[in-house]
């Protein structure tokens, strides 16, 4: 799991779109914290802090502390909203969590050794990623950070699949199938050339005087 950190918060007594208009005015982001059988608690996180953790990586993976209103609260980021236009942070939802508690959760996936793959190295082949990160679920204390798989080997029309993932104990995939998550698929065809415009023909009909006649007449 990512190194943990806390974040000082805010209690947020007005609730609303003028309300978190003017939150956003003055640098915080509206937030609430539900979950674990306890009421929602609206709160305000510091903008500038959170986006540079979104952006950090391992934002939704990642267990932090809120401190808040005397509270020391551990929640794990569960979701975010941006401004449709302006792709500006506006709200963030935390769950919150304990020991017991299991959360399903996306984790990336890395490759290693592309060098040593034949399909690859030899023969110009590609990696063609299905999915770059695997849904789980596991202990909110326990999320893995990310998943490495291993090309050593691979050639063109290989395969790795969800069985070659290394789950650590506690971690259970969503689903039993053993999906592909990756594969190794040969270089792309070269384009075919243009035709020379100049071989195209267009056949037209001669309009002779006999089919003119077989033509319906109009008017009078």
């Amino acid at each position: 799991m990512s190194e943990s950190y806390t974040v000082k918060a805010e209690l947020r007594e007005k609730v609303g779109k003028g309300a978190a208009r003017h939150l956003r005015r003055t640098g915080m982001v509206p937030a609430v914290i539900y979950g674990d059988k306890q009421e929602p608690l609206s709160i305000a996180v510091p903008t500038k802090e959170t986006v540079l953790k979104r952006h950090g990586g391992g934002f939704l993976t990642t267990v932090i502390t809120i401190d808040v209103g005397g509270q020391q609260i551990q929640v794990l980021p569960k979701d975010y909203q941006l401004d449709v236009v302006k792709d500006t942070l506006v709200h963030v939802d935390y769950l919150r969590v304990s020991e017991r508690t299991e959360v399903t959760v996306r984790i990336p996936v890395h490759f290693e050794n592309e060098d040593a793959a034949p399909g690859i190295k030899a023969k110009d082949g590609t990696l063609n990623v299905v999915h770059h990160d695997i849904e789980v679920v596991c202990a909110a204390q326990s999320i893995p950070e990310g998943f490495t798989l291993d090309l050593t080997g691979l050639d063109i029309g290989d395969a790795l699949t969800a069985s070659a993932l290394k789950l650590p104990r506690g971690v259970r995939l969503t689903t039993e199938d053993d999906f592909v998550i990756a594969t190794i698929v040969p270089p792309m065809a070269e384009e075919v050339d243009e035709l020379d415009a100049s071989t195209l023909t267009t056949e037209v009909i001669e309009q002779t005087d006999a089919t003119a006649e077989d033509e319906p007449q109009t008017g009078n």
